[in-house]
């Protein structure tokens, strides 16, 4: 892996100069290509090709079947070259996969939990909850093949009720291959609901657009007879207030500070920053660099795109995995070079830590998987966060109201901001309580749902009116929306917290 410079036939030293001695060059930071932040912007493949291969390679993979990495099952699991025909024969639930998920199905004993945990069965009567669209609709499929219950269309992707039941129930994992099958097989493409649902899947594109001009889309988004437009042709409530784009992708800011300040190859990361802090708010970006060069990281920012996580919620799982091999390759470079991966969105992490392994078959993806870590998390197991932090003060005394995202709490993330600023001077940091926001990324985006989203969001809109303070602090930039919307509080990522608190 080296840095992003023209193609030569000599070795370099990783600054672009030659080296004498015929030696490896050692990666290094460096600043990409003019352009905007399309370009790679710290290494790309030593042949000059782009990490995506050729058109031939990219449509090659789009035909191979998605398939799980990483249950364990009486076959042996998926990644296992003998399996036992006398466990079971193996049944191709759903198309398109060779993983069974029978074992998976069997181990539920309709205990409830996953469905007493789902916030949309706690506000939708007619959504039939978890149980059904994982384990029953499961046994369905490979006795009589049924039909997908287009109620799968309902669940928002939280991914609560993986880590309410008690039997470990790959019930996400069942969502996720079902809710594919319905939108390829059952869903009609030139409906509404469809276009709607892959713009808001795909909102990567529509962000790289807006980002040309980023001031006008950010007026024309939010312009009344806009909004009421989108509603009435695509189901995207009026209510909703699109955040702006930044005047200054993150990615054109690291081009312009010349890329990572700090080389150390002994200690490096590689940024997954995702598609929000890219487009809409870098300043979590900066803080998240910042803050690690404080603590002596070489920080990387490989070439990528989307996590995959509004695709997987809306069914769309061609073009997540077309995504996932991008950024797999990419990841993998960087851990071959030493980096461990951090991402500053608990949804993303979330996403290359269980939703890739589980839903595809891409060379490398177990060890993208292994490798992965939320930014405050990776700090606080190898950094002294609470030496650090002892003893420092802000100027003015603050008060925060913390939502912890579902997908930090499937994470074991839950209390993370909490615990890690409750002994610093100044900071009040106060906990609003377990209830999901609501918005789960696109659901709380579609009009046939919007209600829905803020009836399960006030609890949590309760909690913090009734905090001390009235800035909230989230690591999910959706539920972050959903704070704003929902109570008109300034949000803010810990990050940004932890940046002003070690002066970094």
């Amino acid at each position: 892996m080296t840095r992003d410079t023209p193609d030569d036939t000599g070795a370099t030293d990783g600054t672009g100069r030659e080296r004498g001695d015929g030696s490896e060059p050692r990666a290094s930071p460096g600043v990409p290509e003019a352009g905007r932040d399309e370009q790679p912007s710290i290494f790309v493949p030593d042949d000059g090709e782009r990490a995506g291969g050729s058109e031939a390679d990219e449509s090659e993979a789009d035909e191979r079947p998605a398939t799980d990495g990483g249950v364990e099952s009486a076959t042996g699991g998926s990644d296992s070259a003998e399996l036992d025909p006398d466990a079971y024969d193996p049944v191709d639930v759903f198309p398109g996969g060779d993983l069974d998920l029978r074992e998976g199905a069997d181990s539920c004993y309709k205990c409830t939990s996953c469905d007493t945990s789902c916030p949309v069965a706690e506000v939708d009567d007619e959504f039939p909850g978890p149980k059904f669209q994982g384990p029953e609709q499961w046994r369905l499929k490979r006795k009589d093949d049924h039909d997908i219950d287009e109620s799968i269309t309902s669940c928002s992707n939280c991914m609560r009720c993986d880590d309410a039941c008690p039997s470990s129930v790959p019930l996400s994992q069942m969502h996720n291959e079902a809710r594919g099958q319905f939108v390829e097989e059952q869903m009609e493409k030139l409906s509404v609901e469809y276009v709607r649902n892959r713009i808001l899947a795909n909102y990567r594109t529509s962000a790289r657009l807006a980002s040309v001009f980023p001031r006008t889309a950010s007026f024309a988004m939010n312009f009344g007879p806009v909004r009421w437009a989108m509603e009435k042709t695509l189901g995207i409530p009026k209510e909703r207030d699109f955040p702006e784009f930044a005047t200054e992708t993150f990615r054109e800011w690291w081009k312009a500070r010349g890329g990572a300040q700090v080389e150390d190859p002994d200690k490096r990361v590689a940024y997954f920053h995702g598609c929000y802090s890219n487009y809409n708010t870098p300043e979590v970006g900066k803080a998240m660099v910042r803050v690690y060069e404080h603590f002596g990281y070489e920080v990387m920012v490989p070439p990528q795109k989307c996590s995959g996580t509004p695709m997987f919620a809306n069914g769309m799982l061609k073009d997540a995995r077309r995504h996932a091999e991008t950024n797999v390759e990419s990841l993998i470079e960087a851990i071959g070079e030493g980096a461990d991966v951090i991402a500053s969105c608990t949804s993303c992490s979330m996403s290359l830590r269980q939703e890739y392994p589980e839903l595809f078959d891409i060379h490398g993806i177990e060890d993208v998987s292994e490798h992965t870590y939320e930014a405050l998390e990776y700090l606080r197991i190898h950094e002294d966060l609470e030496g650090e932090l002892a003893g420092s003060e802000l100027a003015d005394d603050r008060s925060y109201a913390y939502h912890a995202p579902c997908h930090a709490r499937n994470q074991g993330l839950a209390r993370q901001a909490v615990e890690t600023f409750r002994d610093v001077d100044g900071v009040n940091m106060e906990d609003v309580g377990d209830s999901c926001s609501g918005i789960s990324g696109t659901y709380g985006w579609k009009e046939e749902k919007y209600e829905k989203s803020m009836k399960i969001g006030e609890e949590m809109f309760e909690h913090m009116e009734d905090a001390e303070g009235d800035v909230g602090m989230t690591e999910c930039p959706t539920c972050a929306m959903q704070m704003e919307h929902g109570t008109g509080y300034e949000i803010k990522h810990p990050l940004q917290l932890l940046e002003e608190t070690v002066g970094a």
